[in-house]
Formats: structure tokens, C-alpha cells, sequence
């Protein structure tokens, strides 16, 4: 019998209840490593956010359990736990058993929510191998256990209680999960600091009992508080941050700006308290109504003259700090990831809020006014200028893949996917690198001294220093308004510097420009930072070579013990290099090896250590930028006095 023939109905698995989840858990929650394992607590403390959205919770509470578990706990209404005629379970069993049942599919449970698959606490309980759910309602405390998706006990009606809401406490199956248990303090810390945010008046609260720590977030302001502290440490057009929440239709509308003097823009858009990183309708109509209400009232001040250009969104948008949050009662969002809200009803809600009161704020607020078109007009010059230096440089072919830079030691390989570019601190290295790499792969870029500080510099600036000129030429993908990651020539771009202060702050100046102005370099994971050995260890004619402090005493260590089996005297009351009968020399620069060297310890991919630079919180990198490379001193004083601690050696 052929295979097609043996094929039956008895081949076709039907997965009953939660079951899908444990069998392919990926779809519902991401993936099973931390990312995954994360979005069980997200999903939970979703629900009693929701309550607070809706009203009826004034604090949510995460408490990370010594024994590995999480509690999730509010002051909500608490789930309902009568019984539901359509399952024949109580409402709390159900929704804790069934995917796709909850309050937020009609019914008036909730008018908004952040929720929008509905699989959220049924997925985390089909995920735990135990789960405890604890509901305070209508004068009583319930109480139910589960074991993987399953209950394995009846509700309980407990001890009266005048309290309302719901906890529950679950821990992570360890089968699923493999990778790792452990729950990362930082992750909730920042999770729940948003969402205080983005809900005013909602007290949220992170506990964790192994360390014995915890933090709390309280904002009366809402989302004027998060522009404030998304612009701390930089210098406010103003201390007045715009501000407006307003019901349009059936969509309430929340709005808060603030422009400052840098030249980046910080605009968050969220719908029901979820971020939207690729924007949406709300975005859309943010940004129309901004530029159309900033040059309206520039012509009607006549600080814009008739001849001029009107300014461009970018202009108006140069410096500005803003949160866009929207609820919505039935968000569309294109993609499960919820990247980008898609309800098209929503740009003109945002667009009609956003230009009546804004015209109202500039009104009233002249001196403001003027600062800000003044900043827009100026972005404007710049905008020009740089174009202008761009069209210059092209016409000169400068930024023409076939017009390389001279000092650029190519690959042979047209491969990208095997192409690596070293960007090299130095001549001097830069001539050991060139004779000790790989042609076939490895090119090499020597860069000059200190790059320019792009934190503080527009585009046009950034055109004028050969050696920022030099790696977009080298690199293919352009800069500003033509970069294109399609033109990247190289998979791998390496920044290799030395390993003292001065290579630590050129490797600094730039992570920055990529940061700024080449992030998708970053996110599509193409940057990393060599990492040159700090330590020769020499013994006879053999060399060893450590990256770190631990890694050379690792090294003495197996070295004295090897010696000690070998049976030679080793007279403990030597120094430990005595014992192990080395020699060491500490590298300072990557000037000091020699090709053979350079190839061994950190180009070689045998043998190297690369560090892959990634943006997991870009909000973080953006105020450690801001602090490390920006104007305020005392900023930068306070970071260096505070992350001090944690440096072992020091070269001054």
C-alpha cells in the first residue's frame, strides 16, 4: 500500500482545548525563549490595566516570587464566576480554560481594552505548571488551582471580604520554557512604568522577593509626565508642555508635546496603551495637523514672509518630543504584532483634536510660538543646506559605489552576505589590520583621530567630515533622505578600537552616528564592536591571550595547576605569576600588535570576540546617548559618578 493510500482519517490530530498552545506555543506568545517567557506576566497584568482603563482599578501589582512564580494582582471588579450557560463553567474557569473568551468581544465588559486575540490568560495558564487564580467580588474571596490548562480543583467560596479583585499566581512550565525561568526585574520595572504613564491616576507596583527590592510609579500627569522625563536632561522650548484629551466621535483623543533643542524627534504613538513602533492613523493625523496649525500660525504672525517656502513636516517635527495615545473600542491593527494601528477613522479624529487646540496653545502662548517656528525655520535652513552639500557631493560622484574611499583596503568577495568591514581607530592599526586580514572577506576602513560628535551636529555638518563622508561611502547605503539599506555592502560592519578611554569614546562617537542616523544597521543586526584582548600571557614560547580580568587569572590558574601536575616545585609563598612562570604584557592599544597578532586575537573568526550592538530599549540608548554625548555636563558627571563603581581598571 502506497503512502497516499495509508493516509486515513485516523492521521488527522485533533488538539482539544489549551493543548494547541503547549503544542506550538510560539504562535500564541512568540517564541519560548525570554521574550516569550515575559509576555505571560504582559499578559496577565494587560487585564488589570484594562480594569484601570475602564475605571474600575486604581493599582496593579507584580511580584516576582522567591520560589520562581509570578503574582499578578489589582483592585479591579475581579472575573466573574457565576455560571456561563454557553460552557456550562463558571466565567473564571472558562476563560481561563477556552482561547478566544474574555470581556473584551462585545458584551459591554470593556468599552476599550489593550487586548485584541483574547487568548491572553488562558495561553499563561496553559504555559504554567501551576496556576492559582484568587477572585474578590461580591462580598467573597474564590479561589481555583490549574495544572497545566487543567483545573484540578473546584471553584472555592473562601472567607468574606469587602475587598474587590483578582490575582493570580503562576509559574512557568520549565518543559516549555527551556532556556531560562529567571525573570528579568528590569523588564517589569519598565513594562509597569509605562503603563503608569499612559493610565493617570494608576498606581503600579514591582516587587521582587529574591533580591528584596521594589519600585512603585504614581503619575497624576499621565503622558505629560512621560514627555518630561523622555526630555530630562534637555533644554525645553518653554516649560509649558502642550497637552489635550478630548473625545471625538467615539475615540478619545490624548495628546502631549514639548519641543527641545536637539534635533531629534521623539514622537510615541500608542492605541489602548500599546505601543505602535511603525505608527498609524494616529500618527498620520498627528503629523498633518501639526504642520498645517505650525504654518498657518507662522503666516498669520508674518514670521513666515509671504516669498518663503512653507516649513516641511520634518522642520516642524526637529526637537519634538510628543505621546499620541488613542482608545479606541475596536482597534484594528495590521499584524498580530500590533506594530501599526490601522482604524482609518482615527486620522481624522486626531487631526481635528490636534489642530483646534494646538491654534488655541499657540494663541496663547506666543513667546512659545515664536521659539518653535523660529527652531522649524531654522531646521529648514539646514534641511536646504544639506541638500545642497548632499547634490554636491553627488554631482562629484563622492557618494558613488564605484568612487570608494582612497583609504578603504576592500574585500575580493561580492558576496555580501560573507563581507565584513572593519572600521579600524588609526593609522597604525589600520596598516596591521590591511596586512594581517583576510582579503578575501575582511576590508578595512581606517579612520583618523576622533570622529565628529553627530549628537549635536545636522546633516549638513556631518557631509562636511571626510572621514563620517568616507564610511557611508564605504558602507553603500547613503545618509538621510537617500539611505537605502539595500546599498549595504558589508554583512558584518566591525567598529575595532582600543581598549583605553580614548577607544572606548571613539567607539562611543560612533555607535552614536549609527544610532542617529544609520539604525537599521543596528536592528537588523549588522554593528558589532571587536573586542581586542587585554592581556598577552607568555609562557615559554607559548602565548595565551585574555579579554578580561577573569580570563587571565582563569589562565594562571590552570597554569600553576598544570605545573603542579607536571610535578614542579611551586613555592606558595611566591607571587602567583612567579608560580605559573609566565610573563605578562597588557595591551593598551591595537597599535601595539603586530599583524600576526591582530589576525590571532581579533580578526580571525576562530578565535575573536565580536560584540553584537543591539537596541532592546531604543527610549534607554536614546537618554544614554543624550547624557554621554549631549551639552548637559552635570548629566553626564552624575553617569559617570553612578557606573564608576563597576569599573575595575582604569587607564589615565
Amino acid at each position: 500500500m502506497d503512502k497516499q493510500k495509508r493516509y486515513s482519517s485516523e492521521d488527522i490530530q485533533v488538539l482539544e482545548g489549551l493543548e494547541p498552545v503547549r503544542k506550538r506555543p510560539g504562535m500564541y506568545i512568540g517564541g519560548t525563549g525570554q521574550e516569550g517567557l515575559h509576555h505571560l506576566i504582559k499578559e496577565i497584568a494587560d487585564n488589570s490595566i484594562d480594569e484601570a482603563i475602564a475605571g474600575h482599578a486604581t493599582e496593579v501589582k507584580v511580584t516576582l516570587l522567591s520560589d520562581g512564580g509570578v503574582r499578578v494582582e489589582d483592585d479591579g471588579r475581579g472575573i466573574p464566576v457565576d455560571k456561563m450557560a454557553k460552557t456550562g463553567k463558571s466565567a473564571l474557569e472558562t476563560v481561563l480554560t477556552v482561547l478566544h473568551a474574555g470581556g473584551k468581544f462585545g458584551g459591554g465588559g470593556y468599552k476599550v481594552s489593550s487586548g485584541l486575540h483574547g487568548v491572553g490568560i488562558s495561553v499563561v495558564n496553559a504555559l504554567s505548571t501551576k496556576l492559582f487564580a484568587e477572585v474578590r467580588r461580591q462580598g467573597y474571596a474564590y479561589t481555583q488551582t490549574y495544572q497545566r490548562g487543567v483545573p484540578d480543583t473546584p471553584i472555592k467560596k473562601g472567607e468574606a471580604t469587602n475587598k474587590t479583585g483578582t490575582t493570580i499566581t503562576f509559574y512557568p512550565d520549565d518543559t516549555i520554557f527551556k532556556e531560562s525561568l529567571e525573570f528579568d526585574y528590569e523588564w517589569v520595572v519598565d513594562y509597569l512604568r509605562h503603563q503608569a504613564y499612559l493610565t493617570k491616576g494608576i498606581k503600579t507596583t514591582v516587587i521582587d522577593e529574591t533580591k528584596e527590592r521594589r519600585c512603585s510609579f504614581y503619575f497624576e500627569g499621565g503622558i505629560q509626565s512621560y514627555v518630561r522625563h523622555l526630555n530630562l536632561g534637555k533644554e525645553t522650548v518653554g516649560d509649558k508642555i502642550f497637552y489635550v484629551e478630548k473625545l471625538a466621535g467615539d475615540v478619545m483623543v490624548e495628546i502631549a508635546m514639548q519641543y527641545n533643542d536637539t534635533f531629534n524627534e521623539v514622537v510615541k504613538a500608542f492605541a489602548n496603551n500599546v505601543f505602535n513602533p511603525d505608527g498609524g492613523t494616529h500618527l498620520v493625523g498627528f503629523k498633518t495637523a501639526l504642520t498645517r496649525v505650525v504654518n498657518d500660525y507662522g503666516r498669520k504672525s508674518g514670521i513666515i514672509k509671504e516669498k518663503e517656502e512653507n516649513l516641511s513636516g520634518e522642520d516642524t517635527r526637529e526637537g519634538l518630543t510628543a505621546v499620541i495615545l488613542v482608545k479606541i473600542p475596536d482597534p484594528q491593527f495590521e499584524g498580530q504584532t500590533k506594530n501599526k494601528l490601522g482604524n482609518p477613522e482615527v486620522r481624522g479624529y486626531v487631526d481635528k483634536v490636534l489642530s483646534e487646540y494646538l491654534a488655541y496653545y499657540l494663541e496663547e502662548n506666543p513667546a512659545i510660538a515664536r521659539n518653535i517656528i523660529g527652531k522649524a525655520m531654522i531646521a529648514a535652513r539646514a534641511r536646504k543646506a544639506a541638500r545642497a552639500a548632499r547634490d554636491n557631493i553627488i554631482r562629484k560622484g563622492a557618494l558613488d559605489g564605484a568612487s570608494l574611499p582612497g583609504k578603504l583596503a576592500d574585500c575580493a568577495t561580492k558576496d555580501r552576505s560573507q563581507a565584513e568591514l572593519y572600521i579600524v581607530e588609526g593609522n597604525s592599526a589600520g596598516g596591521s589590520a590591511k596586512e594581517g586580514r583576510n582579503s578575501q572577506f575582511q576590508a578595512i576602513l581606517p579612520l583618523r583621530g576622533k570622529v565628529l560628535n553627530v549628537e549635536r551636529a545636522r546633516l549638513d555638518k556631518m557631509l562636511a567630515n571626510q572621514e563620517i563622508l568616507n564610511l557611508i561611502k564605504a558602507m553603500g547605503v547613503g545618509i538621510g533622505e537617500q539611505f537605502d539599506m539595500e546599498g549595504l555592502r558589508y554583512e558584518r560592519i566591525i567598529i575595532m578600537t582600543d581598549a583605553d578611554v580614548d577607544g572606548s569614546h571613539i567607539r562611543t562617537l560612533l555607535m552614536t552616528l549609527f544610532f542617529r542616523h544609520m539604525n537599521p544597521v543596528i536592528e537588523g543586526g549588522h554593528l558589532y564592536a571587536a573586542q581586542p584582548p587585554l592581556f598577552a600571557i607568555s609562557s615559554g614560547k607559548k602565548k595565551e591571550y585574555a579579554y578580561t580580568e577573569e580570563e587571565r587569572d582563569s589562565i594562571i590558574d590552570r597554569i600553576i595547576a598544570d605545573r603542579k601536575a607536571k610535578g614542579v616545585k611551586v613555592d606558595p609563598n611566591e607571587d602567583r605569576i612567579k608560580q605559573a612562570g609566565v610573563t605578562i604584557a597588557r595591551y593598551k592599544g591595537l597599535g601595539e600588535m603586530n599583524a600576526e597578532q591582530l589576525w590571532d586575537t581579533t580578526m580571525d573568526p576562530a578565535n575573536r570576540v565580536l560584540v553584537q550592538v543591539k537596541v532592546e530599549d531604543a527610549e534607554k540608548a536614546d537618554a544614554i546617548f543624550n547624557k554621554l554625548m549631549g551639552t548637559e555636563v552635570e548629566l553626564r558627571k552624575n553617569f559617570i559618578q553612578t557606573n564608576a563603581k563597576f569599573v575595575k581598571e582604569l587607564d589615565i
